[in-house]
């Protein structure tokens, strides 16, 4: 989406990015500088290799408004600042001046929540945010994305293996399998109707707390290699529905009723 993956290692084969009406895979690589940070933002996985180590808090916020809002001087401390108290950051004046180093993993994560959201983009995107915080931190840090969505009204696209997080944070859910999306549905659906084996799979590995188990459950097998991927349909080697089309054929996507889809032979 955001067109940062050097060719030929990483090509798009097909399909469009529709942006506000723009195809972004027709942008020039001069107009994709002005969508990257501006229009689309991006919250990485670990804050500590997206944040520069020798650079303060403030001036690593302050380089995306330089750049996309033409602002100088006082009011991009002025921008500055609000960014941090968007993402709750106590005193601001005072953190805009440290260093990474000197803030805790949950600080650093707000840290760089508040350079995605400094130039005010229309989409959001949040690659396993929440991995590296312990529960309690991470507990806030989802109420925190909830009340910036609120405040801003930014379009949230939430990239997680944890269906936990999903049930506190999405509207609805696209459930990803090598590489290919296998079922998409409101949230609320697919909990109440995983139609795909590997969904269901990934909603019975959420540890429940009103059952006792001798052993948690777990997927059994490996995911395939991208490089060399299986005929058919790419969970059947790890399926236990799996029937002989399953490993013949990929399966095309089926409709279920509204706003769900599926593919999997094993939906009528």
């Amino acid at each position: 989406m955001l067109r940062l993956l050097p060719e030929p290692a990483g090509k798009i084969i097909g399909g469009e990015i529709i942006l506000d009406g723009r195809n972004l895979l027709e942008l020039s690589k001069k107009e994709m500088r002005n969508v990257r940070g501006r229009l689309i933002s991006m919250i990485l996985q670990d804050p500590m290799m997206s944040l520069n180590p020798v650079y303060t808090v403030g001036d690593q916020i302050a380089e995306p408004i330089y750049q996309h809002q033409g602002l100088r001087g006082e009011r991009v401390w002025e921008e500055v600042i609000s960014a941090l108290r968007l993402l709750n950051i106590p005193d601001p004046d005072k953190r805009l001046r440290d260093y990474p180093f000197q803030l805790s993993g949950g600080m650093r994560q707000r840290v760089v929540g508040a350079i995605a959201m400094s130039c005010h983009p229309r989409l959001l995107i949040a690659d396993e945010p929440t991995t590296a915080l312990d529960a309690t931190i991470q507990a806030q840090y989802i109420d925190l994305f909830k009340d910036v969505q609120r405040k801003t009204n930014v379009s949230i696209l939430f990239i997680t293996h944890d269906f936990g997080v999903v049930s506190q944070m999405c509207h609805r859910v696209a459930v990803m399998y090598a590489g290919k999306i296998v079922e998409t549905a409101p949230t609320e659906v697919i909990f109440k109707n995983p139609s795909h084996p590997y969904t269901s799979a990934l909603i019975n590995s959420v540890p429940r707390l009103d059952r006792k188990v001798e052993r948690l459950y777990s997927i059994e097998g490996q995911p395939p290699s991208l490089m060399n991927l299986p005929p058919g349909c790419r969970f059947a080697p790890r399926c236990p529905q799996a029937a002989g089309i399953c490993h013949e054929k990929e399966p095309g996507k089926k409709t279920i009723d509204d706003n769900h889809t599926v593919s999997c032979w094993g939906v009528e």
